[in-house]
């Protein structure tokens, strides 16, 4: 399947303009650097076609990614990556034993609610455990859509996707029991680094 007939499309019929080529990609230097920051074992949040599970276990990082588009796990385990469909509100295996999660290619965003995702996300780390996250730029302030991704004519479940900023993920860290400790621009692309803070309520 070429990239060309991979898209993520809006309930109006548009074509999102979200970098799809490079999910279904191998890493690039961008990924290679922030995957180089985590310490196993890793989730995968919205893992897609698995490109980053893939990367950490080359390294001999232990991860797990999680999606609930079937199509685009196929890509995954085709690619050998180890994956399961459900969503990170069902049942997920070693709930607070994960090490890092990651909420990267702006999937902080899936669902269209960043603030229980992130709650959700805490349950799932150990203690002191890291979230790694993409934000969008400060002038990105997209308002939340329903989008699909199709393969070809393969198409995935409908879900909501939002966009947080760059500006708006320390409070939005604060509020959901996290602390950002590290935010930081790399090309065209913006991260934060949310540590699990064990006093919050």
């Amino acid at each position: 399947m070429t990239v060309a007939s991979i898209c993520v499309r809006d309930e109006d019929g548009a074509v999102v303009p979200l970098p799809v080529a490079r999910w279904f990609g191998a890493v690039d230097a961008v990924d290679r650097r922030v995957l180089a920051t985590v310490d196993g074992p890793v989730l995968d949040v919205g893992c897609g076609p698995g490109r980053h599970v893939v990367a950490l276990s080359e390294r001999g990082v232990p991860a797990l990614g999680i999606d609930i588009t079937g199509s685009a796990l196929d890509v995954a385990r085709r690619r050998g990556a180890s994956v399961m469909e459900r969503s990170v509100f069902d049942r997920v295996p070693a709930a607070g034993r994960w090490t890092s999660v990651l909420l990267l290619d702006g999937n902080i965003g899936i669902g269209g609610e960043p603030a229980a995702l992130l709650r959700r996300v805490r349950e799932l780390l150990r203690s002191g455990g890291i979230a790694m996250v993409e934000v969008e730029p400060r002038w990105n302030r997209a308002p939340a859509r329903l989008v699909r991704f199709e393969l070809g004519s393969v198409v995935g479940p409908w879900f909501r996707l939002s966009y947080v900023t760059v500006d708006e993920i320390e409070g939005l860290a604060r509020a959901t029991g996290f602390r950002c400790t590290q935010r930081w621009h790399d090309g065209s692309r913006s991260f934060a680094a949310l540590r699990r803070e064990e006093n919050a309520a």
